[in-house]
């Protein structure tokens, strides 16, 4: 990441590339100007690159305190620190957290309230590092200094908090590896915005309960066992799956 870093253009070229990506990103986007002046996710951007260019001269204090003009502006909340990708996107942008030493390949996309945290109080490396063409969906939380690979989706208000490989998509608390992202179809310029086209783990799994009760409750009947009185011992009530079943069946 440092040394992409030495290698990257001057500061207008990559104000271009994050303003043309929202074209590619965001089906709202109309124009250059309507980007430039109405874009939080964008004037964010742009005043992280500079207070990085001030926090890297060592003048710490503008930097810290240009972010926090940025937040005040924008409710993104960017470290000086951080180390940003070239076309990255914040799109809506609403409580995003980035911290200090977050590293951000290329081609990433955030949504809102997405929190790139540290996991501990210790100084050096405690934040993420995000590959290339990576898609975080909203509310998601990316905890400690773990390592998602390229083309890695997070689904909304997931909480990931170990490493993802490349080409992976992740869903949960904590996260979990549900599908590799080249099963999904890539998008645009490779970049699968989809991420809520994703397979539910838990209403998986309570789908593979429900049938297994089924089939056990078949096997007690067979022998002669009762089955649905057992329900009698139950508060469920009004909640009770199978009560609303049967009042389903019986409406005309």
């Amino acid at each position: 990441m440092k040394d992409r870093e030495s290698e990257a253009p001057g500061l207008f070229t990559l104000l271009g590339e994050d303003v043309a990506c929202v074209f590619q990103r965001d089906p709202a986007a109309r124009s250059h100007f309507e980007i430039l002046t109405t874009y939080p996710g964008v004037h964010a951007i742009l005043l992280q690159r500079l207070a990085h260019r001030l926090w890297k001269a060592g003048l710490c204090y503008p930097a810290r305190l240009l972010s926090w003009f940025a937040r005040l502006l924008t409710n993104i909340d960017i470290h000086p620190g951080a180390t940003l990708g070239r076309r990255f996107f914040i799109d809506h942008g609403a409580g995003v957290v980035i911290g200090e030493t977050a590293e951000i390949g290329d081609d990433v996309t955030l949504y809102h309230g997405v929190t790139l945290g540290g996991t501990t109080w210790n100084k050096g490396k405690r934040h993420p590092t995000l590959g290339n063409g990576v898609v975080i969906g909203a509310g998601a939380k990316v905890l400690g200094a773990i390592t998602l690979g390229d083309q890695v989706r997070v689904g909304a208000n997931s909480v990931v908090v170990k490493d993802v490989p490349a080409h992976r998509t992740v869903v949960g608390i904590p996260g979990k590896v549900v599908l590799r992202s080249d099963e999904a179809g890539p998008g645009a310029l490779g970049i699968n915005l989809d991420h809520h086209l994703i397979p539910d783990p838990v209403g998986r799994a309570i789908a593979c309960l429900m049938e297994r009760i089924k089939v056990l409750e078949k096997a007690l009947r067979a022998r002669g066992e009762p089955v649905d009185g057992q329900c009698s011992l139950c508060e469920a009530d009004g909640l009770c799956g199978t009560q609303v079943a049967h009042t389903m069946k019986r409406k005309p």
